[in-house]
């Protein structure tokens, strides 16, 4: 800051002094005060008030210097506000205030920002790895005996996690690509089952569906939702039987498999956890219920889960608008 600005910021603080030192020489002379008296009081308080603005322009041209010089040799700019020099005034431990909660929301923000991205590049990695077994499988079989179901099989299973990658992008977003529509629940179900039948029947899984809802979400959601605990159940409940039960604003998904062990419960919708079960068998992404758990929180539908070792797991999605009976044609 040049020195005028200086001088044009500290406006008011020269004008009052003026008007002080005016009015003061004017009533000095009505009272009778030598003329010699009055101009050296006046050179007086010209004088102190020049070695003051000096004073201070000096030590507020040393401030603007270290805080120009740090913020040329940080890196992260977000990080000034937590080596600005403490203020000096009343008016500067406000902007300080407010320079420290900008700083620190940022800091929070970035560190959120890094670790979402972390995360993203993990899962991603992962899903790589993953997806590489499907897509060896075909190349086998079609330089083996072309076996066209293996095949749709395991292209289908290449689709599911090119499918997931594509909600897990989703969760990154801020909602605008959610579209709440009203949709037949049953429907939806009956979809997810025909989407993955090949997965199902080569696991000798069968599947049944009952009740009726009309539902208003995303419709997408659910039906991606329900295909990855189709994909579950053909992957740890060969040979089982699967029930979809809609009735009055709740859908249930329960196969009659092994169960889920009880402290692997509340672990099972945390983001890349595999349960015993899928450690077992190789293990994998464990991003599918994650991701579901949150692109139905996303739409506002509630999903939980039940088991108990040897007789069932049971999932759970609760609607919060709809639940109405579907209207008969």
């Amino acid at each position: 800051m040049s020195f005028l600005r200086f001088l044009r910021a500290h406006a008011l603080f020269l004008a009052f002094v003026c008007f002080f030192l005016c009015a003061w020489c004017i009533a000095a002379a009505f009272m009778g005060a030598l003329w010699l008296l009055i101009l050296l009081t006046a050179l007086a308080v010209f004088a102190a008030t020049a070695v003051y603005l000096a004073l201070e322009y000096y030590f507020f041209r040393r401030r603007m210097e270290k805080i120009g010089r740090l913020q040329r040799e940080m890196q992260e700019l977000y990080l000034l506000g937590e080596v600005l020099p403490r203020p000096v005034n009343a008016l500067e431990e406000v902007y300080f205030a407010v320079m420290k909660s900008v700083s620190h929301a940022a800091v929070d923000r970035v560190f959120a920002l890094r670790r979402e991205l972390d995360e993203y590049l993990d899962y991603v990695e992962s899903w790589v790895h993953e997806i590489k077994t499907p897509l060896t499988a075909c190349s086998l079989i079609l330089a083996g005996d072309g076996n066209v179901k293996k095949l749709k099989r395991e292209l289908r299973r290449a689709d599911n996690l090119a499918e997931s990658i594509l909600f897990y992008a989703r969760l990154r977003t801020d909602g605008t690509d959610v579209r709440m529509d009203k949709f037949s629940v049953r429907e939806a179900a009956e979809e997810a089952v025909k989407s993955e039948m090949e997965l199902l029947i080569a696991a000798n899984v069968s599947v049944e569906t009952a009740g009726d809802f009309c539902a208003v979400a995303d419709r997408r959601s659910i039906v991606f939702s329900l295909k990855q605990l189709l994909v579950n159940c053909a992957k740890y409940c060969c040979g089982g039987h699967v029930k979809i039960v809609a009735e009055e604003g709740i859908l249930s998904v329960e196969d009659d498999g092994e169960g889920i062990l009880p402290h692997e419960l509340p672990l099972l919708f945390s983001r890349g956890y595999v349960g015993s079960a899928g450690r077992q068998q190789g293990g994998g992404t464990g991003m599918g219920l994650y991701i579901v758990r949150h692109i139905c929180e996303k739409c506002g539908v509630g999903v939980s889960v039940s088991s108990e070792r040897g007789k069932f797991t049971r999932f759970t999605f609760t609607f919060s608008q709809g639940g109405r009976p579907r209207e008969k044609k």
